[in-house]
């Protein structure tokens, strides 16, 4: 079986021919939340596993699941837990938007997710059904996301999440909706002159107001070749 790897001697991720492959998107928003201190983790969406694995690394005595609702996915994301030595029994298959039925409320400390980043009728779809299911609203809002977070948070939890600039101001008052308010924010960009590509939030349920911008996420170096902090993060150095 071949496998796909992040860095040498990282994690491994079963090869696939389904539109599931190793996300940036999801490496970087792992690194934003490894600092978060949380003993229970849940993946919103968690796709074939790369977020939730790589969660279960930084927090190595947490209990870490997810829910996803396309069945291949969800079979290769504990697949891919098992690969790496993980328990893979919180992985569920299901909709993400029936949280209330399936999931307990209020029990985890950290919840995470890279939820489908174009709204429906955009304009935007991938010619993979898979991908496009990922990349697109087609199965869930970003209105459901946070509905489901702000029910599976503890009081004073986490949820952190990766999004668009563009869609900024509508992740905030869809978290503020449910209770979740937005706390920390970090700008991906490629360069330190071009315009941010992704969004890292950070909210707390019941938090109090009150955000803290880091500084960019810079994915290029002045040169041109990675930065420092790429670098570090895919264990580079």
């Amino acid at each position: 079986m071949p496998f796909d790897t992040l860095w040498p001697g990282g994690p491994r991720f079963v090869k696939s021919g389904d539109g599931f492959r190793l996300s940036t998107d999801s490496v970087l928003l792992a690194h934003f939340a490894a600092g978060v201190r949380a003993g229970t983790i849940f993946d919103l969406g968690c796709g074939a596993g790369v977020l939730t694995v790589l969660l279960q690394l930084s927090h190595p005595a947490a209990s870490v699941g997810g829910i996803e609702l396309q069945a291949p996915a969800a079979a290769l994301a504990r697949r891919n837990l098992a690969e790496n030595g993980m328990d893979a029994g919180g992985i569920l298959c299901g909709d993400l938007r029936r949280h209330r039925a399936l999931l307990p409320a209020g029990a985890y400390d950290l919840v995470v997710s890279n939820p489908p980043y174009f709204a429906a009728g955009s304009g935007f779809s991938a010619p993979d059904p898979a991908r496009a299911a990922a990349r697109d609203e087609r199965d869930c809002t970003l209105d459901d996301v946070c509905a489901a977070a702000g029910y599976l948070c503890r009081w004073g939890g986490a949820f952190a999440l990766v999004h668009r600039p563009e869609r900024l101001a509508e992740a905030f008052l869809a978290l503020q909706r449910h209770g979740l308010e937005p706390k920390r924010l970090r700008f991906v960009q490629h360069r330190a002159d071009a315009a941010p590509s992704l969004a890292l939030i950070e909210a707390r349920r019941g938090g109090k107001p009150g955000l803290t911008v880091c500084a960019p996420l810079l994915l290029t170096a002045a040169d041109g070749g990675d930065s420092e902090e790429v670098k570090e993060i895919y264990h580079m150095r």
